[in-house]
């Protein structure tokens, strides 16, 4: 059996998400401007992963730089993974993880399109039906603007990042069979 690849989708309609019921799915959403350097790996990530073999119940989604357009992700979704650059002064290509409860439990660091998510992030906690966020952050030193090269040590993250939220998936799938 051939292994299943899926292209990232690039969304511009909200019927994707209301096509079929992706309540037992998680989204890995990856956010961060693409032609900014490092700043852009969350988006490299999910063109990474579009070449692997996708773990069951996992759509991935190039989340561009955030904003209020993808706030339907967070009503369709029961579990998101957001993977987006910091600059948390930690050293580049350090990969961390976190259940943020609260928009502000996002790092104060997020580089160029802070707002827009942060404010998105705010609207989603103010939603009846909040799913469960987790995010991945890869630290970034600086920011290339108008180029798509990454660092060496960004670029090595990325297969790193991938294990941990495919892992994190298959995780979160075992529990939505459970329950």
């Amino acid at each position: 059996m051939e292994p299943s690849h899926q292209q990232p989708v690039a969304i511009s309609s909200d019927s994707f998400f209301y096509e079929k019921d992706k309540s037992d799915t998680t989204l890995i959403l990856g956010v961060g401007n693409y032609l900014m350097g490092d700043e852009g790996v969350g988006v490299q990530v999910i063109q990474y992963m579009a070449r692997q073999e996708l773990p069951p119940k996992t759509d991935i989604l190039d989340g561009g730089t955030g904003g209020f357009l993808l706030l339907n992700c967070f009503e369709a979704y029961k579990n998101i993974i957001f993977i987006d650059a910091t600059m948390d002064g930690k050293p580049p290509g350090t990969v961390r993880l976190q259940k943020p409860k609260f928009a502000s439990d996002f790092p104060s660091a997020l580089s160029v399109h802070d707002v827009g998510l942060k404010d998105m992030i705010e609207a989603v906690y103010l939603m009846d039906l909040q799913p469960e966020l987790y995010l991945m952050t890869i630290s970034i030193s600086e920011i290339y603007p108008m180029s798509t090269t990454l660092s060496l040590a960004v670029r090595n993250a990325i297969p790193k990042v991938t294990k941990m939220a495919f892992t994190m998936a298959r995780t979160l799938a075992a529990k939505t069979e459970v329950s």
